[in-house]
């Protein structure tokens, strides 16, 4: 049966907002929460950007939802030793429910302290050794550790879960994908792309768990909600590997002036159709995600929970 799970954004909530919507989410019938891992918005518009690690230690407090990261990159603008600690520390305050959602980043993020953005395969390469590294500090051990990337000097996590947390990966082209399948306990997409599934399964994810996230703009008018979207996330609509590569949300926001509403709605089930919403989620469920994550773009966030509730969730379930 599909998990559904609401995607909070940290890129548009600020972290008290944050923390209020997951427990929202837990009333409405959400059954998981995502949350995105960000230094910086796409967009000075969406204006929000806390540390997400201590977000997750307050929702760990306030609901009982399982919380994946979607997703963290634990290559340069956070050491993975430390990643390991954090995570390590999330999956015992949420009492076994943290999953580590990795992938290899942006520009936009990890370029703050002044270290060069790597090309795509060199940071595959850096993932996949963050991960070794991550997965020994897990152990318990006294982790001495030289690799290409990374050096840990006698580093021991005191602090453990009794299991650690599983790791999912992103995974957008087929080495990636590759990646994901070998290394992975899971898989994240953001596209109901059913041949990134079948590859993830064929490279060694067979029976491990592919999750999904899709954003959405409920509200009672759909011009209005395609405005919203427009506003908030026009860089949707910026095609090729510009989203890898720019480094401030000014660069975002110059390319997102060619990026028309239509483009930008694309993808987006606006406004109070039940149908529109409906299809959209199917289309994960049909590509063959076991997890799908919808997030509520703009500030209807009540109206939001209350037609899922009511009239998505109920529907969605029938069928799954």
């Amino acid at each position: 049966m599909t998990t559904f799970g609401y995607f909070l954004s940290s890129e548009e909530h600020d972290p008290k907002e944050l923390v209020r919507q997951a427990k929202l989410a837990e009333e409405a019938g959400f059954e998981a929460l995502w949350i995105s891992d960000h230094f910086h918005p796409w967009l000075d518009e969406q204006g929000e950007s806390s540390f997400v690690w201590s977000v997750i230690g307050a929702i760990s407090q306030a609901t009982s939802l399982p919380v994946t990261t979607a997703v963290t990159c634990p290559i340069i603008r956070v050491h993975p030793a430390i990643i390991a600690q954090a995570a390590a520390t999330a999956q015992i305050l949420l009492d076994g429910r943290f999953r580590l959602g990795v992938g290899t980043g942006e520009a936009l993020n990890e370029h703050i302290l002044g270290d060069q953005w790597p090309p795509a395969e060199e940071r595959q390469r850096m993932l996949e050794e963050a991960l070794d590294v991550i997965r020994e500090l897990w152990t318990g051990e006294l982790v001495t550790y030289r690799g290409e990337f990374y050096e840990v000097d006698t580093a021991r996590l005191y602090s453990l879960p009794d299991r650690p947390p599983p790791i999912y990966i992103s995974g957008f082209g087929p080495k990636s994908v590759e990646l994901a399948g070998r290394l992975g306990d899971g898989y994240i997409h953001t596209a109901p792309a059913a041949d990134m599934v079948e590859a993830f399964h064929k490279a060694g994810g067979e029976g491990k768990p592919c999750a999904a996230g899709l954003k959405v703009c409920w509200a009672h008018d759909e011009a209005e909600a395609r405005k919203t979207v427009h506003r908030l996330w026009p860089n949707q609509g910026i095609p090729g590997e510009a989203a890898q590569l720019l480094p401030l949300p000014r660069h975002f926001e110059q390319l997102s002036q060619l990026v028309t509403e239509e483009a930008a709605t694309q993808s987006t089930p606006c406004g109070p159709s039940p149908e529109a919403h409906l299809s959209a989620i199917r289309e994960y469920v049909d590509a063959g995600f076991d997890e799908v994550y919808i997030s509520q773009i703009g500030t209807e966030q009540e109206g939001f929970f209350e037609f899922y509730s009511t009239q998505i969730l109920p529907r969605l379930r029938e069928r799954s």
